[in-house]
């Protein structure tokens, strides 16, 4: 099948990515295009974005994660709906989970989809050497194709005269594109990168604005055309979208949905929908009560450290998720839900704030970052997502340390994390009866299975109610 597709790519972290590709899917869908967004990676802020300029929800490609029949088919199930794919990369072009393997990596993703690379290149400060990187990244894999080139921080007419003149002769590749070095392009970050967008704002009319600065500069008819140069695309025969035998019964699963959690990956929810899941969506924080008949909670990941105080006050529906808990009821935590689930979270001033108790332990919020990067997960024990010793594959990145109450020795640690970056193992959350929370972030894509389990031990919850 013919799907139009690029890549937005960027020489290394902080080169404009984000920024630059929002901006350029503000531009296609206000020229009318259905455009289709992705990011590669585990990312869940960036994505938030991209959703809003086009309004459709943004998908992760991770080959780490999901592996590569995986990444394939979720690609191909949504981008045929659309009149464009969009793809934004991650750091580097060839940055991935290793120093001497692209898996993981924007480069890994295009060549496996067949997808021409726009690279952007920041130019600040260089000419004639622009050339020498764009060549560089062309020949360090031929198999890559990088069908243009846009230039960010451009000083003046005569500096991109230059530039592109030497990338064009030297490297046969065209530019697409360019960006002012005074130009306004910025999105509101903090301690974990951007702002989600769930936060509110005049998002929107910032996106238009920023699709309206780099206008004059994008060659939008270029960029198309590059898309359009992709090769055919096969479906593949990938069946883990299989419903589970049961799933006419459906399990009520109640997901936490505001601007203190919201990091779930769009494919890993469906994947739950289709194995019978039936997601409800409630706020910890403007909620009193939680939605009535749950089977089950998830509670993703997310900010509660900027929204402690607001967190905190909402004793009546701390009190009923702990009730719940404590009565049985499976909850499922990720980095933020784990922290929303221990006895307190300590801020960065040292300040304690009671969250919901269900873990006995606490958050302690540290100045830099504590962990970050992929990981393998080792089941302690069996869980409500798998059995023991159950392998999976996540990412895990956070800002505050837990510290248990009990005797470390005893404590109900639910993983034993292999870091890739750093090495060494590590252990990880709280699992005990129906409670499974941890730091790790998982996609329900890189293991159905996990869908399948969940699903099941709230059907399970379903049946002693009636």
């Amino acid at each position: 099948m013919k799907i139009p597709r690029i890549m937005i790519a960027g020489t290394h972290s902080g080169v404009g990515k984000t920024t630059i590709t929002t901006a350029i899917l503000s531009l296609f869908t206000k020229a009318g295009l259905n455009v289709q967004p992705y990011k590669v990676g585990p990312d869940y802020i960036d994505p938030t974005y991209h959703s809003t300029a086009t309004g459709n929800k943004c998908r992760n490609l991770d080959s780490w994660i999901l592996g590569e029949q995986a990444v394939r088919q979720f690609f191909i199930n949504s981008a045929t709906k659309a009149d464009l794919a969009v793809i934004e990369g991650v750091m580097g072009v060839f940055d991935g989970s290793s120093g001497n393997s692209d898996t993981g990596s924007s480069a890994h993703i295009a060549k496996l989809l067949g997808c021409p690379v726009v690279l952007i290149v920041d130019v600040k400060s260089m000419a004639r050497s622009a050339a020498a990187i764009v060549l560089g990244f062309k020949n360090f894999d031929p198999r890559l194709k990088i069908a243009g080139v846009i230039l960010n921080r451009v000083g003046s007419q005569r500096h991109l005269g230059l530039v592109t003149e030497a990338i064009e002769t030297y490297c046969n590749v065209p530019v697409l594109g360019y960006i002012k070095k005074n130009a306004k392009l910025e999105l509101p970050s903090r301690h974990l990168g951007l702002v989600p967008t769930v936060e509110g704002g005049s998002l929107l009319e910032k996106i238009s604005g920023l699709s309206e600065e780099i206008r004059e500069g994008i060659n939008t008819d270029g960029l198309l055309k590059a898309a359009q140069s992709a090769g055919e695309l096969s479906h593949g025969d990938w069946d883990e979208f299989t419903p589970a035998a049961n799933n006419q019964q459906k399990a009520r699963i109640g997901i936490a949905m505001d601007e203190a959690f919201s990091f779930y990956y769009e494919d890993g929810l469906e994947i739950l929908k289709k194995k019978g899941a039936e997601l409800i969506p409630f706020s910890p924080l403007h909620d009193n009560a939680l939605p009535p008949d749950l089977h089950g909670i998830y509670i993703g990941g997310g900010f509660p450290e900027i929204f402690l105080k607001e967190l905190s006050v909402n004793g009546k529906l701390k009190k009923e998720i702990y009730d719940a808990g404590s009565a049985g009821l499976p909850i499922f935590g990720e980095c933020g839900g784990f922290m929303y689930l221990n006895e307190s979270i300590i801020d960065f001033e040292g300040k304690d704030h009671p969250m919901i108790g269900l873990i006995p332990g606490k958050c302690i919020m540290e100045r830099k970052l504590v962990g970050m990067g992929y990981v393998t997960a080792r089941c302690m024990t069996d869980n409500i997502i798998a059995p023991a010793e159950t392998q999976i594959r996540g990412h895990e990145f956070h800002y505050s340390r837990f510290e248990p109450n009990d005797n470390k020795q005893e404590f109900s640690y639910a993983f034993e994390l292999t870091r890739n970056r750093v090495g060494g193992k590590a252990f990880d959350g709280y699992a005990c009866n129906n409670i499974l929370a941890s730091y790790l972030h998982t996609h329900f894509g890189s293991d159905t299975g996990l869908a399948d389990c969940f699903v099941e031990k709230c059907r399970q919850f379903k049946l002693t109610q009636i």
